[in-house]
């Protein structure tokens, strides 16, 4: 087995509609709505994973199987992935091998082939990112769909993915050591008022009893890359202020759960997808922490209505912590 496990406990066009199984509904010239149906039992579970994108290495291959195996019991309706799909560099055209050899090849187990919805890591815009985007890899891998920013909308639950890299100051300010491919994004201001509004409006317009909202960057993590100090300003206001529910990440390269104490807020990492950081996290006093681990593995979510079940699971499949929540049904004023 590569890498180490060992962990510290405490308009979308017709092409692309032929290749989904689920329903388009164009909303404006920003933001994209899919549907996703629901079990006939009115539930829906589905698999976090992020920082995966290694050719298998560190793990890669090991997490994917035991996905595969959790998936079939659980009977997964679906994949989200926070990001930094593909390393070092993104990719380097809509052709590049690497998307096959680190998903396609990858991920091959029949409860892993349903629809994967993806956003973009820090990684992935050091890369061609419009080749992520692209229609060219729905045709290569049905599976894979890839915006910036998004919402799929169930019965029971509404998804928002938000584009968070174009957030981070510091990829800005010294573009010699590290390029990014910004096309889309320039001009930076414009674009991140954009996301804001449209999230802000979407949430506001939501009446889903559940409401998760999904990034690449965390917005409080023990971590090695810790908070985001631009989501914290700019983005937790509005979660908070329109009953977000959870708001799930990847960046740093673990599990872990945090609460928050001014809301009804769950944080959740999972990026621990293939490489892992042993032992490399910050203290956090209080009654926030709920859980940390420093090693490979995934998440996986059951909800019905009014229920929800988070498990966290080690590269051998082991369950490391859980939680579970619950509810009243919405009801419309």
């Amino acid at each position: 087995m590569d890498g180490s496990c060992n962990h510290y406990s405490i308009s979308l066009s017709s092409v692309w509609l032929t290749c989904f199984c689920f329903c388009f509904i164009f909303v404006s010239a920003e933001l994209h709505r899919f549907e996703h149906p629901v079990k006939a039992d009115g539930s829906l579970s589905f698999f976090v994973i992020g920082d995966w994108g290694r050719k298998g290495a560190y793990n890669q291959s090991q997490v994917a199987l035991q996905m595969g195996k959790v998936g079939e019991k659980l009977s997964i309706d679906f994949v989200v992935s926070t990001g930094d799909n593909f390393y070092e560099k993104g990719l380097a055209s809509p052709y590049d091998p690497v998307f096959k050899d680190s998903f396609t090849k990858i991920y091959t187990a029949n409860s892993l082939k349903k629809q994967w919805y993806s956003v973009l890591g820090n990684h992935d815009y050091r890369g061609d990112v419009q080749a992520q985007l692209s229609p060219i890899l729905r045709r290569i891998d049905s599976r894979w769909l890839c915006l910036r920013s998004f919402i799929v909308k169930t019965e029971i639950v509404e998804f928002f993915f938000i584009d968070t890299t174009p957030f981070v100051d510091q990829y800005f300010q010294n573009p010699k050591h590290q390029k990014f491919d910004w096309r889309g994004v320039i001009p930076r201001k414009k674009y991140l008022r954009r996301v804001l509004k449209d999230l802000r409006s979407a949430l506001r317009e939501s009446v889903a009893n559940w409401k998760i909202v999904i990034g690449h960057h965390p917005i409080r993590s023990i971590g090695h890359h810790g908070e985001t100090k631009e989501l914290i300003m700019q983005l937790l206001p509005i979660l908070e202020a329109n009953n977000v529910d959870m708001y799930i990440n990847g960046h740093d390269h673990c599990l872990e759960h945090l609460s928050s104490i001014t809301s009804q807020l769950q944080f959740f990492t999972s990026g621990g997808g293939s490489k892992a950081w042993k032992g490399d996290f910050h203290y956090l006093d209080g009654d926030e922490m709920k859980f940390y681990y420093d090693g490979q593995g995934f998440m996986s979510v059951e909800l019905t209505a009014t229920d929800a079940k988070i498990v966290f699971h080690d590269v051998f499949g082991k369950v490391l912590h859980s939680l579970d929540l619950s509810k009243q049904p919405y009801t419309a004023m």
